[in-house]
């Protein structure tokens, strides 16, 4: 098909010159066909500032060629709206410009067609999208990249809602994005557009404020550059040095988080030092110290340890001309190039083709999230824990083999244990921390020696995952206690189906040998005998449920028949049919103090209308989803309409936990009175949650109520008793959460 002579703008021989001077060997047909191609798919089709829309992948292109990519990616990024806005195949692209391009094509376009502003479920999957589109090939999410950052610089066309939206997913998503990919040009260019639409009136005040004080950051500037050149000459030292102001999103962030106006923010403005070689950084670190009187705590080596993107360069604030503090930024002439052009710096072309691509997408912090995102399942828990791992700020710390390993801020020794091995966190019983023994919750610190002591006894607690912020430890933790959960819920299940099949002398295990068991979970519609027992352990489905398809009906008959003459011989007694649970021999205590039909690590929660205490007469029933409630026997909230859900619950020998307990004292209104009430409650070793005082001078009486934190019911009492035995009290009574009473 005859194309005519083609017209190419500006911009267009810019971008060849730009490709040519990091990769002379460049096919510039190839780039010359794909802009052509471009050019006649989207005649016609005009963005909604009213330019031709073939400006917008043209200037994708020259944002690809900064970061100093290849061929494929830069005919890639000519090409990247052709499929989704134009008849075009990605089989006539393929024909066109080969599989390579025509595969990166379709990951753009699969990644572009991803949203953020959606409900949780689809959210998540769309972030599993991009990770996977990032981990098969990271070029189609720097085409991405750049995609988003000119449609950031043209955003002013759009409608005020869409700007929002654009900008907010902007600033969560895709500026954490480039500064993981190392590039940070391109994340303070993203960050500084999102700050412009999602706060306009902050943005618009910095603007006018930075440029009231332009001719005089001008000149302190020049001044500070030609101190820093004449120090660096004096020692011997050849290096490049710039200053420049930090865009207005750090300025904002800064004043924010120290509630600073701008004129006390002194370190606008941030200088660079670039040198030859990594011992040339010290050595002017040194000349740097020497002029000025560096601040204690601000000073970073990203040299010896480098970022996870491979970042590497010396930070320090000193106090500078007029007593200002300046940031000043020390690196080699290779580490900068990896700090502007991020991951594409390592890579290198030979013979024009792109060298060294797989080894650069080998990020620990991608092979993190690719990892984790298998293992959850919780779309919510996905979100939050990706935005967290791309936000979080690192800490360096040291194995005792002298291996690095980076953690975002506020991770524990558990996240570190998570790290080496799921097995090594599963058994985690104890940690070292630069040779001394400390609390698993203890917060890493950069520099820090961690050794990790381990036992096959030891298994990860509930309390763990508010020690955690590691994805891969929270959801490590999670499955292990879900999993953990399950098998508990199923010998739940099997314990109450057993209780029901007693009188007609049949037993579990018998019933799932001869394939009973399994014939009534198809039945009921579940995967086999193991999902129906963890059904019924979970509450989903009742035992007695179960039974009517698992008996026969002579055998239903028989035990209908025992069942009832048993409670009803229980009746007479005044006795809830209940059994007695006792923990089997060599298991662990129960965590909440309560043995479920035997078993303990049950989940187990308390009703909150009569918050019984050991020592106190309980029963038990399955809440469905939500384990076992338990409830005083006299609650007269139990629901005894409804005996099947009924469960054998008992406190384990020394079961005490410290629960909230509020009580209420009637008394006659006299001075000191508190104060004994208080003597008296101390005395008893029970602590004071919280007091409510009230009194009537008409009737001369005082209302105290108080909410006491206690441990099982005899000290309940004893504290109940010692306040009835107070010269002046009335009375003395436990309240619930139905304004019930319960007399001392």
């Amino acid at each position: 098909m005859d194309l005519g002579e083609p017209e190419y703008p500006q911009e267009f021989e810019q971008l060849l010159a730009d490709i040519r001077a990091y990769n002379p060997q460049a096919e510039a047909q190839l780039i010359r066909r794909a802009y052509e191609y471009a050019a006649r798919s989207h005649r016609g089709q005009m963005r909604v500032s009213g330019e031709p829309f073939v400006t917008h992948p043209l200037n994708v292109a020259l944002i690809i060629a900064r970061l100093h990519l290849d061929v494929p990616s830069i005919v890639t990024s000519l090409l990247h709206d052709v499929v989704e806005d134009t008849s075009t195949s990605l089989e006539e692209i393929e024909r066109l410009f080969g599989a390579e391009v025509a595969q990166l094509v379709d990951g753009v376009t699969k990644v572009s067609k991803i949203t953020f502003q959606s409900k949780a479920e689809k959210q998540a999957e769309n972030f599993r999208k991009m990770i996977i589109a990032m981990a098969r090939d990271i070029r189609v999410v720097l085409v991405k990249l750049a995609d988003r950052l000119h449609n950031m610089r043209t955003l002013g066309a759009l409608p005020p809602e869409r700007r929002v939206d654009i900008a907010r997913e902007t600033h969560e998503i895709y500026a954490p994005l480039a500064h993981r990919l190392g590039i940070h040009w391109l994340k303070s260019e993203l960050d500084d557009a999102a700050f412009r639409y999602l706060n306009p009136e902050a943005y618009a005040a910095i603007e006018e404020l930075v440029a009231k004080t332009k001719t005089a950051r001008e000149e302190y500037v020049k001044a500070v550059i030609d101190v820093i050149r004449q120090r660096l000459d004096e020692a011997g030292l050849k290096a490049e040095v710039t200053g420049r102001l930090k865009d207005y999103y750090s300025i904002h962030h800064k004043m924010e988080e120290e509630e600073l106006p701008f004129d006390q923010i002194h370190d606008l403005v941030a200088f660079r030092i670039i040198v030859d070689s990594l011992r040339e950084c010290y050595s002017a670190l040194g000349v740097v110290h020497a002029s000025w009187k560096p601040v204690p705590g601000r000073f970073k080596d990203y040299v010896a340890l480098p970022k996870p993107n491979n970042y590497q360069s010396l930070h320090t604030t000193v106090i500078g001309p007029g007593g200002q503090k300046m940031e000043v930024q020390i690196r080699s002439r290779d580490m900068h190039r990896v700090a502007e052009e991020g991951i594409a710096a390592h890579w290198s072309y030979k013979e024009g083709k792109i060298e060294g691509l797989r080894e650069s997408q080998r990020f620990a912090w991608l092979r993190r999230i690719v990892e984790w995102q298998q293992h959850l399942n919780d779309p919510h828990e996905f979100l939050s824990n990706l935005k967290e791992d791309l936000f979080a700020e690192e800490v360096f710390v040291f194995s005792p083999k002298g291996d690095v390993f980076d953690f975002p801020r506020g991770a524990t020794a558990i996240d570190f244990a998570y790290r080496i091995h799921s097995e090594v966190g599963n058994h985690l019983a104890g940690v070292r921390i630069n040779g001394r023994i400390a609390p698993l919750r203890y917060r890493l610190r950069s520099g820090d020696t961690v050794e990790v002591l381990t036992s096959e006894r030891q298994r990860p607690s509930k309390d763990w995952l508010g020690h955690v912020v590691t994805a891969r430890a929270k959801s490590r933790i999670r499955s292990w206690l879900r999993s953990q959960q399950a098998e508990r819920s199923r010998e739940l299940g099997a314990a109450l189906i057993q209780q029901e099949l007693e009188p007609s002398g049949l037993t579990v295990p018998q019933l799932e040998r001869t394939g009973r068991l399994d014939a009534a979970a198809k039945e009921l519609s579940y995967k086999g005998a193991q999902a129906l027992l963890a059904a019924v352990g979970y509450g989903l489905i009742t035992s007695a449920q179960v039974l009517t398809r698992l008996l026969t009906p002579e055998e239903l008959k028989r035990t209908r028949l025992d069942k009832t003459q048993a409670a009803t011989a229980a009746q007479q007694d005044g006795q809830p049919p209940i059994k007695e649970a006792r923990r089997p021999a060599g298991e662990k205590p129960a965590a909440s103090g309560v043995l479920v039909s035997g078993l303990s690590d049950v989940l187990v929660r308390f009703a909150g209308c009569c918050n019984a205490l050991p020592g106190e007469p309980i029963c038990g029933f399955i809440t469905r989803g939500r384990g076992v409630t338990v409830h005083l026997i006299n609650c007269p909230v139990v629901p005894r309409n409804d005996p099947q859900r009924r469960v054998s619950v008992v406190w384990e020998a020394g079961a005490d936990s410290l629960r909230a307990i509020r009580l209420e004292v009637l008394s006659v209104d006299h001075p000191g009175l508190l104060a004994a009430m208080s003597k008296a409650i101390a005395t008893a070793g029970v602590n004071i949650s919280s007091a409510e005082v009230r009194t009537s001078e008409a009737a001369g009486r005082a209302n105290c109520r108080f909410e006491v934190a206690v441990s099982n019911a005899r000290q309940l009492n004893a504290v109940m008793r010692s306040l009835a035995e107070i010269n002046g009290v009335l009375k003395v009574v436990r309240l619930d959460q139905h304004n019930g009473a319960h007399a001392a």
